[in-house]
């Protein structure tokens, strides 16, 4: 088992945007426009994740546990990167994004290696 050197930790950013499953951005689906847009722009890396219940601003319930209303469950996307690449990406999401929510949190990235 090889060992990591110790890192010094750097000040980045965690994007998170929420957006409904059944939202779509030019014909695809909007998460994966906002996914493309992300690599497009050099991020170091973004994840998807699916809700299992979530309702919005609206406070429409979708759950995959009810058929009826299981249309539209939410998704997460996730992207942590340095101050100036998330920067750079919120004008582009800003844009894409037309209902939704993103957030964005200070990190510490203390190891930017493969997993």
């Amino acid at each position: 088992m090889t060992q990591r050197a110790n890192f010094l930790p750097v000040r980045g950013k965690r994007l998170r945007i929420f957006v409904g499953e059944a939202q779509e951005w030019q014909g695809k689906p909007l998460y994966r426009a906002i996914l493309e847009t992300v690599r497009q722009q050099g991020a170091a890396g973004a994840t998807v994740m699916r809700g299992i219940e979530g309702f919005g601003p609206e406070h429409h319930l979708s759950s995959e546990r009810l058929p009826d209303i299981s249309a539209n469950l939410p998704i997460v996307i996730e992207v942590v990167d340095r101050d100036e690449r998330i920067d750079a990406l919120l004008p582009l999401l800003d844009h894409i994004v037309q209902r939704g929510m993103i957030s964005v949190t200070p990190v510490e990235i203390v190891y930017g290696g493969e997993a």
